[in-house]
């Protein structure tokens, strides 16, 4: 997978803490705040699922089913 370089800025006592953390854990900073985001986007994956959900119960969205899903991709 590709790189990119990012430049970010955090909060000193937030820097600090990383810091503190990637030298107890022998890790790359840039590693552990991979895995943050990482874990953090699971998260956010819940609160849209939950979101949609709730958008389709109030009839803000609406449900397409299958076989007109099957029917546009031209699979019937």
């Amino acid at each position: 997978m590709a790189h990119v370089r990012l430049n970010i800025s955090l909060e000193e006592e937030l820097a600090k803490e990383l810091d503190e953390i990637a030298k107890e854990l022998g890790e790359k900073k840039s590693h552990i705040i991979r895995d943050a985001l990482m874990y953090y986007f699971d998260y956010l994956d819940i609160k849209l699922a939950e979101k949609r959900l709730k958008d389709i119960e109030e009839g803000k969205e609406e449900l397409i089913p299958l076989e007109d899903v099957k029917k546009m991709l031209g699979f019937e």
